[in-house]
């Protein structure tokens, strides 16, 4: 058995028994016939209900639901073995992304070694730990939960090798995102208090399935992506794209129904992105001077859209949720609510970012570390630092914030050089993904929504879209698409032709 690795800087495989290379003159181009085996369809398959069902599944926070996730990762690696060994070759990709999930994987296995004495852990509340980890157990839970996601990140770098599973892909996203914020609307409406209907949680503000408001207003903020990216790209046909706009109106909607406040910076904060970086393509082959004007048109057309977007959105929200849905924006905070008095946590995780600089605490320690340090009275046990980027430096030191800053300057760097792509689908995924990561990245300033695997794993997916290679670009339809209408369109020339032709019957 051999191993065919995917790179993201070339279209083609390393295997010629997988990928048959077929020419089409017309346009120069080299396209590869992928052969697609029933495990590498099954494959596919979990990786799209993963995406479904731990939302569903109260956003994957409780230990059933994780079971179930680690399964579905575990079943992925099954078949992907099975589908290797049906090819005679091993698929991997050389996407960079994964070394940084990798990385924090070998870090938290690092922590877990005794090499601390008990004396030196800097708190009395654990004197009897020994490890690099103030909560070997919370570590060791943390690793599964990378080693699923990089299963679950690694199988959609490989198996969405053709623009037909691209698209599938999205659409599922697109398409389930819709539906989910109709439920959540509807459940907001009926049934404020309780999930589906029935589960009432007391300590908690729960929307839709999600336990956490916020982590469904962080779901919200990557599905939407999709359908925006493609709208600010002229990516979809005219026809279609109120249909996109109207189910990126309705997930927005729903996000700001949930009266995050973060999630509604969040969400300014990607139709920006997607404002500023509409300009930047590179358009090849053109004088500057042949696409200056055009180019100033599309970004004043694009940014009135995205004004005409933030208006009727909030309009949408005032108009079923009433004055009351727009208070928490603008509103003071609550001194009794616990997801408040943020300046006292992060400065209290300062302190443990002071005392543990390199290595961090552990990876899923705080909520330990957390109780040590308190200046206040304890009397709530934070389990969170609600700003993942003074959490990873918490959890895992300068170390594991360089392993982090990697995966994102990748992403973005990779991110633009695939939105130059001639597919204009494709350019439009980039484009969207990009954005959903970014708003995800400004919300997780304010929360913690990536720790719900659930939305980790729908960034991780788009975060794949976004840099995968250029085995899914598909360029001749944009050139069969062109030649169609010059078929159907007749020129000048060919009028005149035809009116003489009929004057001489």
């Amino acid at each position: 058995m051999t191993t065919s690795i995917l790179s993201p800087e070339n279209n083609a495989l390393a295997e010629q028994e997988t990928h048959a290379p077929v020419v089409r003159p017309a346009a120069g181009y080299v396209t590869y016939r992928i052969k697609h085996t029933l495990a590498s369809r099954f494959a596919f398959l979990i990786v799209c209900l993963a995406i479904i069902l731990s939302a569903l599944a109260y956003g994957t926070v409780h230990y059933w639901a994780l079971a179930l996730f680690f399964l579905g990762a575990v079943t992925i690696a099954v078949l992907w073995l099975i589908d290797s060994w049906s090819l005679g070759s091993f698929r991997v990709s050389r996407n960079v992304l994964q070394l940084s999930l990798l990385g924090m994987f070998l870090l938290g296995v690092f922590q877990l070694l005794p090499l601390r004495q008990p004396a030196e852990a800097g708190t009395h509340s654990i004197p009897l730990i020994n490890s690099l980890s103030f909560d070997p157990y919370s570590t060791r839970f943390i690793l599964v939960q990378l080693v699923a996601l990089l299963i679950y990140f690694a199988a959609v770098l490989v198996f969405t090798d053709t623009p037909k599973r691209l698209r599938l892909l999205v659409r599922t996203i697109a398409v389930f995102g819709f539906f989910l914020a109709i439920f959540g609307l509807t459940q907001s409406f009926t049934s404020p208090d309780k999930v589906y209907w029935m589960r009432e949680l007391p300590q908690s503000q729960a929307f839709g399935p999600f336990i956490n408001r916020h982590h469904f207003a962080g779901y919200m903020e990557l599905a939407l992506a999709l359908p925006l990216g493609l709208v600010f790209t002229g990516a979809i046909e005219k026809e279609k794209k109120f249909i996109y706009l109207f189910a990126a109106g309705l997930m927005a909607v729903a996000l700001v129904m949930t009266n995050s406040r973060g999630g509604i910076i969040s969400l300014l904060a990607e139709i920006l992105f997607l404002v500023a970086t509409m300009g930047l393509r590179r358009r090849r082959h053109k004088k500057r001077s042949e696409k200056h004007r055009p180019r100033i048109k599309s970004a004043a057309i694009k940014a009135g859209l995205a004004l005409a977007l933030v208006v009727a959105l909030f309009g949408g929200v005032v108009l079923l949720g009433g004055e009351d849905a727009l208070t928490r924006v603008v509103g003071s905070v609550n001194t009794d609510d616990p997801t408040t008095g943020r300046a006292h946590f992060w400065s209290v995780t300062v302190e443990i970012i002071k005392t543990h600089p390199w290595l961090g605490t552990g990876l899923g320690a705080f909520g330990v570390v957390y109780t040590g340090f308190d200046s206040r009275n304890g009397i709530y046990r934070l389990e969170q630092a609600h700003n993942d980027y003074l959490q990873v430096l918490s959890d895992g030191g300068i170390i594991g914030a360089v392993i982090g800053l990697f995966f994102v300057v990748n992403l973005f760097r990779m991110g633009f050089i695939r939105r130059d792509s001639r597919d204009d689908f494709r350019r439009g995924v980039a484009t969207g993904a990009m954005a959903g990561c970014f708003a995800v990245l400004v919300h997780s300033f304010f929360d913690f929504t990536l720790h719900t695997p659930a939305n980790a794993l729908l960034f991780l997916v788009l975060a794949a879209l976004a840099t995968m290679n250029g085995r899914v670009e598909d360029v001749q339809s944009r050139m069969k698409k062109r030649s169609r209408r010059s078929l159907e369109i007749p020129t000048e020339t060919n009028r005149v032709a035809a009116s003489d032709n009929a004057g001489g019957v």
